[in-house]
């Protein structure tokens, strides 16, 4: 077997690890470069490559597999920078974006301004067709009319096009033909058709993912494929494969043929590394993930060892964002990450994010000509970082630059610089706390009953504080923290799923039209394993699940089911108990008496890739040997402590630190607070103790 790679690019730093013949794992980081992802890719490689005494065409012509996950396409949907896209949609619904779903998170504030929708009104088309609920045809479509649509599509220059016409799920008739005028009249020009790509009941959500996708489409696959033509050239020869949100990875063409699947591709790995860490250090089947990158805090969820999906991944604020409503990790993001800018609102009261300093300039305290403070740089003028081993040495860290930026913000609030610094600590921990408890709490989930597992460069700062605020006593900070996400691929699986729509209740029950859908996903799926011929992969193993509600209630759940068929009334049973079971951890309350509605439904394959080896010893407790030096640090007491300092590298298993004291890896800083604890395990994580 030869090297395997993964590779996560983030909207500051690049991650890359490597995992050799023998299981050992190293990590490559750089700075992201934006304009051409393979530069910064290199740079990461070029790290790892070294750290193995090789070089990059020694790495690259050894490696059998490189899993690649990016934030490209979530940054090009938020910062609008995807393809000028058209929406084409039945005659008579041309709001359907516009309106959204109807909701509000404050329904008494009339101050905001409506947000536009996703394709502007003057890139909607109507389009002079009908399909009943049924799949009838109750207005034939206007190929005459169609084909004036595509005309002035052209004539606008228009670059991807969303179809998405009523009922279409029920019979795609019309969609089909509108893709073969489409490919004749304005070829070249990607399309993406809602009844192949999501399947189900709720327009809306249909119609979001369809344009969402057809405008990903252009950057995506260029994007994609210029990344895979940068690696062969270098030498790369083995399985190229792309993250996907759903939690697994697929391969290339796959994957850029529904970009939609690279929306959150790379922080949908980070809850697959919690549940390997979580299992390795026996901390049970629930952990909550956090994960601090250089641009945004990312938190999810692991519950009975299984990761959770979600339709509502909204990119930007719910209801006025713009929603995926595929099947994705269950990742919630906040604008908290250690890029973040710190600003005085005009109340006078301190604000932290979500704007961020990326990777260009960058925080004021990596010297490439950023002047606005950052979490980053509060760290560096509270004493937390090294400037001469920042990223193992190789970048040099300007703590006067750092000091000069939260000094503009202090003077405003009247502070020191090391109190503003704490400030803005205190309020990033804060805004973590509240993401966590919105995924938890909110979700019927007891934080304090599960592990915590963190990740990226800056989880280290303050994981500690934000544990204890929430009572949990299992954390660990794994070995390779800085690089989670990327860690999660090397544990990842091959993911593909299919979707249908079929509604019936469980009091009159469908089963033969519900066992017509799960033949038509099963080929579906069908086709995706067959792609992957050639690969030597494990046997495929298939799960059934249902999107569900009580007869009355207007959202559904998903629930995992038991059977892959309905052959008896016993299967039907099995359902509507798996769905009360479901609903009584989510609500805490079940109607017994109630049908089950039944409204998508999925099947979802799972393929077993080779996973790195994981080496867990025995580890005695006993005090760490003496630091290697110390330095002058702040915990908002107003006055300096000094601080002992240790290298990772050269802590045991069993070594015990305790706090105050800062622990410095060549990707992450762990600062163990006055009051708690830290010790190394078996397995050369960090195993955190809020109370020493």
């Amino acid at each position: 077997m030869g090297y395997r790679i993964s590779v996560d690019t983030g909207g500051t730093f690049t991650d890359v690890v490597v995992v050799d013949e023998s299981g050992r794992q190293v990590i490559g980081k750089a700075l992201t470069t934006h304009q051409r992802i393979f530069e910064g890719m290199r740079g990461g490689l070029e790290v790892a490559a070294g750290l193995l005494e090789t070089d990059l065409s020694g790495l690259l012509s050894r490696a059998d597999l490189l899993i690649y996950g990016t934030t490209r396409a979530t940054n090009a949907i938020v910062e609008g920078k995807t393809a000028k896209t058209a929406f084409l949609t039945t005659e008579g619904f041309p709001d359907i974006l516009t309106l959204r779903e109807g909701g509000r998170t404050n329904v008494h504030n009339f101050t905001r301004e409506y947000p536009g929708p996703y394709v502007p009104r003057n890139r909607t088309f109507e389009v002079p067709e009908r399909m009943d609920a049924e799949g009838g045809i109750v207005r034939p479509l206007d190929e005459g009319a169609c084909r004036t649509i595509i005309g002035k599509l052209s004539e606008r220059g228009i670059e991807a096009v969303g179809v998405c016409l009523l009922w279409s799920v029920a019979n795609p008739a019309h969609e089909l033909r509108v893709a073969e005028l489409l490919a004749e009249l304005l070829p070249g020009v990607p399309y993406t058709l809602s009844h192949q790509l999501l399947p189900i009941v709720r327009e809306y959500r249909r119609a979001s993912a369809t344009v969402i996708d057809a405008s990903l489409k252009p950057l995506m696959q260029a994007h994609l494929h210029g990344m895979e033509s940068d690696l062969r050239e270098a030498g790369f020869t083995g399985d190229l494969m792309v993250s996907s949100s759903v939690g697994g990875c697929m391969q290339v063409a796959l994957t850029a043929a529904e970009p939609i699947n690279t929306v959150k591709s790379g922080p949908a790995m980070a809850p697959v590394a919690a549940r390997t860490y979580s299992s390795i250090e026996r901390f049970g089947g629930d952990a909550i993930v956090c994960d601090t990158g250089g641009t945004t805090f990312d938190v999810g969820l692991v519950r009975d060892g299984s990761i959770v999906h979600t339709r509502e991944t909204w990119l930007g604020e719910q209801f006025t964002g713009f929603l995926i409503a595929t099947s994705t990790v269950d990742i919630r993001s906040i604008g908290a990450g250690g890029g973040s800018i710190a600003w005085v609102d005009p109340g006078g009261l301190l604000q932290v994010g979500p704007q961020s300093a990326g990777s260009e300039p960058g925080p004021a305290c990596y010297g490439r000509g950023g002047e606005l403070p950052t979490v980053t740089d509060a760290a560096a003028v509270l004493g937390y970082l090294d400037p001469e081993t920042f990223l193992g040495g190789r970048m040099a860290l300007d703590i006067p630059a750092a000091r000069r930026a939260i000094a503009g913000v202090a003077d405003q609030l009247g502070k020191t610089a090391e109190d503003t610094a704490w400030a803005i600590m205190k309020i990033t921990d804060e805004l973590m706390i509240k993401a966590i408890h919105e995924i938890t709490v909110a979700e019927g989930f007891n934080p304090g009953e599960s592990a915590i597992v963190a990740g990226g460069g800056a989880a280290g700062l303050n994981i500690m504080p934000i544990a204890a605020d929430l009572g949990i006593e299992k954390v660990v900070l794994p070995k390779m923290a800085g690089a989670l996400s990327a860690v999660g691929m090397q544990y990842a699986d091959i993911v593909a799923e299919e979707a249908g729509s079929l509604i019936t209740s469980t009091d009159d029950f469908d089963r033969d039209g519900v066992n017509r859908v799960f033949d038509s996903l099963e080929r579906g799926l069908e086709k995706v394993v067959d792609a992957l011929e050639g690969m030597n992969l494990q046997e495929p193993v298939i799960s059934t699940l249902v999107e569900a509600r009580y007869v009355g209630q207007v959202w559904e759940i998903e629930v995992p089911l038991d059977v892959a068929r309905f052959d008896s009334e016993s299967d039907v049973r099995s359902l509507v108990e798996a769905f009360h079971q479901v609903h009584d951890r989510i609500y805490a309350v079940t109607d017994p008496d109630s049908a089950v509605e039944c409204l998508n439904w999925k099947k979802r394959v799972s393929i077993t890739l080779q996973h790195p080896k994981t080496d867990i010893g025995k580890a005695k407790l006993h005090e760490a040997r003496q630091a290697t030096r110390q330095r002058t640090c702040h915990f908002g007491t107003g006055e300096g402590v000094d601080t002992p300092i240790y290298h990772g590298d050269a802590l045991r298993p069993g070594a015990q630190v305790r706090g105050p004291a800062i622990i410095e890896e060549p990707t992450t800083t762990l600062v163990v607070y006055p009051g708690m604890a830290a010790h190394v395990s078996g397995a050369g994580n960090y195993i955190l103790s809020v109370t020493d």
